[in-house]
């Protein structure tokens, strides 16, 4: 089972409908949307649903809905979707193009795959399908939510895709900073900061006047487990969003029925939610390699939500863990700052920490760090050279039959992207490969008192547990620990398993690790890439979520 952008069958701009009776769906090039025309009888539900994405990001959460096929036919298409970052735009803007070319064309262009493998500049994508990129410039929005220019632009498209769709979808969720725990942390150290007065609080107030504009089928709205917790002027923001979404139904004539993913037995469902606590969603359990666990809400409007009762899917409940992920990618080593970056002066550091490490670890009582460290030292004395970058596709690539490897590894590319290294300071180096050696051998990753004294950062407050989880590795055999956006400062909590690498994750492994496929190529420097992948919804989860809210909706 392969997950294309686009499902195979959709080739031509003459879509086919899979309801019962006989529907024809129309595209129409300057709309850029599709509207259908019956031939014998109205159907008994929409088969193709306008989306509108909120604080969208990379894409994460939309890529989820627009990759759903349902026999042929594509039930989800992205109206506009909405992200204020120049980086994070420019990289949903590309997707949207990718989309559009695909539906069409029927593969990638071979301008973005040279592109992709780094075999040319980035092309000027009107000149490869001017229709395709108008459509893309038309869905992918850089505007500010919360501003007069932001909510005119969204109610001139509401309109259009209530004109051109049976139904809308709404998706997305508010900035997370100001309401996850260590947002509100690191903002209680700014001076003069007063929590009522910051705006990400109340962004979720745009969420919904959109919301009510809209009067969607349905809607998800994603966020943080902090958001269950945190308040604005002595009040839970999670309260308030509550009652902003059950007066949703004054004088409309219809209200939303709020639902929580629920997972029982390798099947999903919607389920009313008894605490707050029920909304909050465990990726690692549908299959996603990483312990992300975020607050999702789904709204069935009333009118439909008699049959998202029955709403059912099966999931696949198998743990997924790190080496299965990204342990098939090239072995890389990491750069060296503010020294020489070469190979050998690479290898030196490492070995020198390897020997420093064996002789402290001598009085373990098992010996077992001891020996994995000398083992370390051997390897890297007549080891391969290790480069720091590599675009080669691992063996065998596109070929498994494992679900997620089918969705992560894409056919017709030629290289991996965004597979290189950033540089350490050489005193980290040692830290990285103490904690992946430890992880290796002792199955946790070391807290700071587990720490050789000998590798203790130059700061007071190291012991004083403030600083206890402050170089973390990625243990191999277990779901990576949450991808967040703090990967972009130094990637200390993301340290790589394999000891010899010594480094960590790259963009692409951490893209791997949300389950962004290997063809998403994130643009703008690579701090701004690891910024949107950390705030990205992971797109194998979303796309669960929309067979489920799919499910909801239909028969």
């Amino acid at each position: 089972m392969s997950f294309p952008l686009i499902p195979d069958i959709i080739r031509e701009r003459v879509f086919w409908s899979t309801m019962s009776v006989t529907s024809v769906l129309v595209f129409v090039p300057e709309a850029g949307i599709h509207r259908l025309n019956e031939i014998h009888q109205e159907p008994d539900l929409p088969s193709t649903f306008g989306i509108v994405d909120l604080f969208a990001g990379p894409g994460g959460l939309g890529e989820g809905f627009a990759s759903l096929a349902k026999d042929g036919h594509a039930p989800f298409r992205i109206g506009i979707s909405v992200e204020k970052e120049a980086s994070a735009h420019r990289t949903l803007t590309l997707r949207a193009f990718l989309r559009e070319y695909m539906a069409f064309h029927g593969t990638l262009p071979d301008q973005f795959i040279n592109f992709h493998a780094g075999l040319e500049t980035e092309p000027d994508w009107s000149a490869v399908d001017a229709q395709a990129w108008k459509h893309a410039v038309d869905e992918a929005r850089a505007l500010e939510l919360g501003t007069d220019v932001a909510a005119s632009a969204i109610d001139c498209a509401i309109e259009n895709l209530k004109a051109g769709y049976d139904d809308t979808i709404l998706i997305g969720g508010p900035p997370c900073q100001a309401y996850s725990l260590v947002g509100r942390a690191r903002s209680k150290g700014k001076v003069g900061y007063v929590p009522e007065e910051d705006a990400r609080h109340y962004l979720f107030r745009e969420y919904i006047r959109v919301l009510d504009k809209l009067r969607p089928a349905a809607f998800v709205m994603e966020n943080v487990k902090g958001m269950l917790s945190s308040t604005v002027e002595s009040r839970l923001v999670f309260e308030m969003l509550m009652e902003d979404l059950a007066s949703l139904g004054t004088g409309h004539g219809h209200h939303y029925e709020l639902r929580a993913i629920r997972l029982a037995d390798g099947m999903a469902t919607l389920q009313v939610a008894t605490q707050p606590s029920d909304f909050i969603v465990r990726a690692e359990q549908f299959g996603v390699p990483q312990r992300r666990h975020r607050v999702i809400i789904v709204g069935i409007r009333s009118d439909l939500a008699t049959r998202a009762s029955g709403a059912r899917i099966a999931v696949s409940c198998t743990t997924r863990t790190v080496d299965e992920t990204i342990g098939n990618m090239p072995p890389l080593r990491s750069g060296i700052s503010r020294a020489s970056d070469t190979a050998e002066a690479w290898r030196k550091e490492v070995a020198g920490f390897a020997r420093l490490l064996e002789r402290i670890s001598n009085g373990d009582e098992d010996g077992a760090l001891a020996s994995e460290f000398r083992e370390i030292r051997e390897v890297l004395k007549h080891g391969a050279e290790t480069r720091r970058s590599s675009s080669r596709l691992p063996a065998a690539y596109g070929t498994s039959n494992d679900v997620l490897m089918r969705w992560l590894e894409r056919p017709g590319l030629r290289a991996l992207a965004q597979h290189e290294t950033r540089g350490h300071m050489a005193s980290d180096l040692g830290r990285y490969l103490f904690a992946a050696v430890f992880g290796k051998v002792r199955g946790y990753s070391p807290k700071a008192a587990d720490f050789p004294l000998a590798l203790s950062p130059d700061h007071r407050n190291w012991h004083s547990g403030v600083f206890n989880d402050r170089f973390r590795v990625q243990l191999a055999h277990e779901p990576s620990t949450t991808v967040t956006s703090h990967i972009s400062k130094d990637g200390h909590y993301f340290i790589h398993p394999d000891p010899l690498q010594c480094r960590s994750l790259t963009v692409r492994e951490a893209a791997r690790l949300q389950t962004f496929p290997d063809d998403y190529l994130f643009l703008g420097n690579r701090t701004q890439q690891y910024v949107q992948v950390g705030n990205a919804v992971p797109p194998f989860l979303a796309r669960q979520i929309a067979t489920l809210v799919h499910s909801a909706l239909t028969k």
